[in-house]
């Protein structure tokens, strides 16, 4: 463990922060860290805030969400700003949708997904009758794994040790390390399209779910259980509320400010360099995608850890070709979020995982007009497609060329939206908008292009991923989805509560008591402990 940080002179009373990148992990620990009374100060190299979570308007009135499309889970995000003063209710307007999804399996039936344990049980009967008796038992079983497992979530991982703390080692029995998500769903249903069903979700994590730990069932359940919801006008209005209710607590955010480099003394941070000049802080939370900063900001010699060849050789999530697509007419017989399973899905992901572009690849479809209609001007539909397609770094070996292959693949992405009924779609298409995994990587910092950051196999996650108190430095911390939790909004919020305490915790902050920031209240000037 690092040494606690020394204190600020008496020049600066106030501890200063510096976040790089102000994603939903950055804004997030503004909030924290402003209400604590700490000098905040974001510096987001884009114009926007969001990181992926942005919401991209154009000129014709429609809406897109350039990443995350539906909130999960809002119970960390809820208790973050109910810790300040104020209410998630009050600042977006949430909507449940029901059904979660229609699943489409290609060559068989369709289902739409349901919270509602009756209908659940029809959908699957529909599929395989003996396996609608599994459900109850599969929502019962992750219950009891998440409660196990939320409190290792919500703590620091920094050492192999920590595997023999009594919480991790209750853990086990229901977590099965060393199963799958596929063969640890095999215990409930027996029909691989109903697998399939409760384990596509590991497409979150950018992984294959014949490959992906068992753990990672409850990302289903948490669908299940406390439902998919869709934020009014977009899920990037989540970001804007954060940056909203962080500024309201004093943090400044400034927009087009790069990050050139962290700067040290020794081992200690310094600061950040922007813009030519120096920036001073006590320290820095970097929020920026870590295989794609971390070389740039931060001397090799100083992350042994973590060197260059460690950050190349890691292993990736696959990336995602996107097509944002502002339609004239309506599609009400589309669901709000379909995904379309190919009848090849394990050819598919063995092509993903080779780095070569699926010949007949699944994808995922969202149609937010269908129940907000400020996505798209009346009459109109904003269409988000997203096809899972391999990372650069793994596509590089098979020669892939985005460039070339885009016009071929858009082709066949539209044949494919055919099977749901839309072959009539280009015609009538008045916006689009395309983002290659090229894209991620050169225009959005992306490392790799690797959508969903880190894959989230059994030695990349927990004590080894990158830690939130960036090991072998004084004053680095990270948030975000390449750190520990993980990835997926719910898991880097908690992550910043994570980062954010050890950071209080090695600066002496005092806690806030009942006197600490609320919206509309005063903020306390917390000093350092001296």
């Amino acid at each position: 463990m690092n040494a606690p940080l020394a204190a600020p002179s008496l020049k600066h009373p106030r501890a200063r922060v510096a976040i790089i990148g102000a994603g939903p992990g950055g804004l997030a620990a503004a909030i924290l860290l402003a209400a604590r009374g700490v000098q905040v100060t974001i510096h987001e190299k884009d114009s926007v805030v969001g990181g992926r979570t942005r919401t991209l308007a154009t000129e014709q009135g429609y809406r897109f969400d350039l990443g995350p499309t539906f909130f999960l889970y809002p119970r960390v995000i809820a208790e973050i700003f109910e810790s300040v003063g104020t209410r998630l209710e009050d600042e977006v307007k949430l909507v449940r949708v029901d059904p979660l999804y229609r699943l489409a399996f290609e060559g068989a039936a369709s289902i739409d997904a349901t919270a509602d344990p009756v209908r659940m049980e029809a959908e699957i009967a529909r599929l395989c009758p003996e396996d609608a008796k599994g459900f109850r038992p599969f929502i019962a079983e992750n219950r009891a794994k998440l409660d196990v497992f939320r409190p290792v979530l919500e703590k620091p991982f920094e050492t192999i040790f920590r595997f023999l703390h009594p919480e991790v080692l209750r853990s086990l029995p229901l977590l099965r390390p060393h199963s799958t998500v596929d063969r640890d769903l095999g215990r409930h249903f027996s029909h691989p399209l109903v697998r399939l069903a409760f384990s596509f979700q590991t497409k979150y994590l950018g992984m294959s779910p014949f490959r992906c730990p068992s753990l990672f069932t409850i990302l289903s359940f948490l669908e299940y259980e406390h439902g998919i919801w869709h934020i009014e006008g977009g899920v990037g209005t989540i970001s804007d509320a954060m940056a909203r209710v962080a500024e309201q607590l004093g943090a400044e955010i400034r927009l087009g400010s790069p990050v050139e480099r962290i700067a040290f003394e020794g081992t200690k941070v310094t600061g950040l360099q922007v813009g030519g000049r120096h920036v001073p802080a006590d320290a820095v939370i970097m929020n920026a995608d870590f295989a794609h900063a971390m070389p740039k900001l931060v001397p090799e010699a100083l992350r042994p850890r973590w060197n260059d060849r460690k950050i190349e050789t890691a292993r990736y999530s696959c990336s995602t070709f996107m097509m944002y697509l502002g339609i004239e007419g309506a599609y009400p017989e589309l669901a709000h979020h379909t995904v379309m399973l190919s009848r090849g899905y394990e050819r598919n992901i063995r092509q993903l995982e080779a780095g070569v572009i699926p010949d007949e690849p699944s994808f995922y479809l969202h149609n937010p007009s269908l129940i907000d209609p400020s996505m798209a001007p009346p009459g109109h539909s904003a269409l988000y497609l997203l096809v899972p397609v391999p990372n650069m770094r793994d596509a590089a070996a098979q020669g892939v060329d985005w460039e070339a292959e885009t016009p071929r693949f858009r082709r066949l992405v539209l044949q494919r939206l055919a099977k749901l009924g839309l072959g009539d779609l280009e015609g009538r298409i008045r916006y689009e908008r395309i983002v290659t995994p090229n894209d991620w990587r050169d225009n959005l910092a992306v490392g790799h292009g690797a959508t969903f950051n880190l894959r989230h196999d059994l030695r990349q996650m927990l004590c080894y991923r990158p830690q939130n108190r960036f090991a072998g430095v004084q004053g680095l911390y990270l948030v975000g989805g390449g750190t520990h939790p993980g990835s997926g909004l719910p898991v880097i919020y908690e992550g910043a509560r994570i980062t954010t305490a050890l950071l209080a915790q090695d600066l002496g902050l005092q806690r806030p008591g009942a006197e600490a920031t609320a919206i509309g209240g005063m903020a306390p000037a917390l000093q350092p402990a001296r």
